[in-house]
């Protein structure tokens, strides 16, 4: 489990192609790797990934066909500038919102300009996901909780201020037509799923007089 608050970016040092996946290896001089053991999570561009090999400045992951296909991690080249976030810990200060590490699709940035001293950036996400997203609530964008300004359709409206934009990619790396990893609000994902999907027989039967209804829900901001 994750905040979406990047702890340091790190660099592509090698992507190796192993057997048909990859083998991902990035070396970081600010992360920290003293409290790091083998089969630990480190979110890399907001993908969960788990180290198999470390040291004092670097870690390596493997990363399968399944992520490939689903991430933004096969447009990285070696010396590409990623997200990154150790698991949180119980004592963890939870400065973003809860980020499982799973991302859901691949948005593509389809607006980028200066705001004043804010960057205003448009990332259009999968059309299937939209309905996940509400003005004011939170997405991860490769790694990173973010607040969305306006969501228009399947356009998700943001504003970066300058210290998001200087300590993570998004100063080095976003241009209008760049891949980003999505990960929507798991909230909303689960409150999908109780009203919409689980069996009559698992869930205990609402009162007769209960208020609280799917369009209750939805005129009160908890559905889009």
């Amino acid at each position: 489990m994750f905040t979406g608050i990047i702890e340091s970016v790190g660099y592509v040092k090698a992507m190796q192609p192993v057997c048909g996946d990859i083998r991902l290896i990035i070396e970081s001089n600010d992360l920290g790797f003293s409290d790091v053991k083998l089969g630990d999570s480190i979110a890399s561009n907001g993908v969960c990934l788990t180290v198999v090999e470390f040291g004092s400045n670097y870690y390596a992951v493997d990363v399968s066909r399944e992520t490939i296909a689903r991430t933004a991690l096969n447009e990285l080249k070696t010396g590409h500038v990623v997200n990154l976030e150790k698991a949180m810990l119980p004592t963890t200060r939870f400065g973003g919102h809860i980020v499982a590490g799973h991302v859901d699709g691949v948005g593509v940035v389809s607006k980028l300009q200066q705001d004043a001293r804010s960057i205003y950036i448009e990332i259009e996400i999968p059309q299937e996901l939209a309905h996940y997203t509400a003005t004011k609530g939170s997405i991860t964008v490769d790694g990173i909780s973010l607040t969305t300004n306006l969501v228009r359709d399947n356009i998700v409206c943001l504003n970066i201020i300058p210290h998001t934009a200087k300590v993570t990619n998004i100063g080095k790396h976003w241009l209008v037509g760049s891949k980003v990893n999505i990960e929507v609000d798991i909230v909303a994902r689960y409150l999908e799923r109780l009203l919409n999907k689980a069996p009559v027989e698992s869930m205990n039967a609402p009162s007769p007089n209960s208020q609280i209804t799917e369009a209750f829900l939805a005129e009160n901001g908890f559905m889009k």
